[in-house]
């Protein structure tokens, strides 16, 4: 069966305001087909500011708390960039990525669903690795 993408109408680039940003990530991130054991909070991190477009870069970080382990050995983060054309009208909807941070892949929401399998490995791998350690 072919999954249905979901994503969400992203707000124009002249209502754009870093906290819009972050509401709207959070909105996109309850989209997602996410078991509701999964934690996350979410934060703005910096502006950059380029030739072509101004560029608001936001994390959101994941765990998997439990009762007898209230803080989760390992956490995930994805990364998101919200970016603003400097050549489009500022009428056009904001455009926005994603990134996994164990990948240099990056993602945009109307294009690829995401997968709780994602957040998965990177746990595992970390606790992995911090076994090896």
């Amino acid at each position: 069966s072919k999954h249905v993408i979901k994503n969400i109408t992203w707000t124009t680039a002249k209502n754009f305001t870093v906290e819009r940003g972050q509401q709207q990530i959070e909105e996109l991130i309850s989209t997602w087909d996410i078991h509701e054991s999964w934690l996350h909070h979410s934060e703005f991190l910096e502006e950059e500011e380029l030739k072509d477009s101004k560029r608001y870069h936001y994390r959101a970080c994941w765990g998997l708390p439990t009762r007898r382990k209230p803080l989760p050995r390992a956490t995930a983060s994805v990364y998101f960039v919200i970016v603003i054309s400097k050549f489009k009208p500022d009428t056009a909807p904001v455009e926005v990525f994603y990134r996994l941070e164990s990948s240099r892949l990056i993602r945009r929401p109307e294009q690829c669903q995401f997968r709780e399998k994602w957040l998965q490995d990177i746990i595992e791998n970390k606790i992995v690795c911090a076994e090896r350690l």
